[in-house]
């Protein structure tokens, strides 16, 4: 651990998994959206943005976040639900990217991909388990609301796909 009581907070955050997507911190995952912390380390407030507003893994998140942050030291823990700005796939760190695809689930596209699925031009979507682009999406609803079900034509492995926002 650190003697820097903000590094602490973050540090102990990159330990927090999204319940639904456990590979993932909530950090590289983009959710803490920031971090305040006393100089003397007795209180921290951290600022959380649900993937998805009806996302029903937000109070288990905002849970073991706080837990997390009393573990770490902290005696006065605050969780901030912060809806604005919109949580958005843009903030996945390269690291959630890889460990999405690490789990078999493809990252969702580069920033600005969703734009274009939104105006009806599917998404180019690499298997996760082949890298084939030879894929297809099978429904728009997957193993949680905020994926997909895809299949790979080549190895037909299915697969899920986290949607872009």
């Amino acid at each position: 651990m650190t003697d820097d009581p903000a590094r602490r907070a973050w540090q102990a955050l990159e330990e927090v998994h999204d319940p639904e997507i456990p590979h993932v911190s909530i950090v590289d995952l983009g959710i803490v959206r920031g971090v305040t912390a006393a100089a003397d380390g007795s209180r921290v407030e951290a600022a959380l943005s649900p993937t998805y507003s009806g996302c029903p893994a937000v109070s288990v998140i905002e849970l073991d976040a706080e837990t997390a942050l009393r573990a770490a030291g902290f005696a006065e823990v605050v969780i901030r639900r912060q809806m604005a700005p919109a949580w958005t796939t843009d903030w996945i760190t390269e690291r959630g990217r890889e460990r999405l695809k690490a789990a078999g689930i493809a990252p969702p596209d580069a920033a600005g991909a969703g734009k274009a699925a939104l105006l009806g031009r599917p998404a180019q979507v690499a298997c996760p388990q082949c890298g084939s682009p030879h894929t297809e999406q099978l429904s728009e609803f997957g193993s949680t609301a905020c994926k997909a079900l895809w299949r790979c034509r080549d190895c037909l492995e299915p697969f899920d796909y986290f949607k872009c926002i």
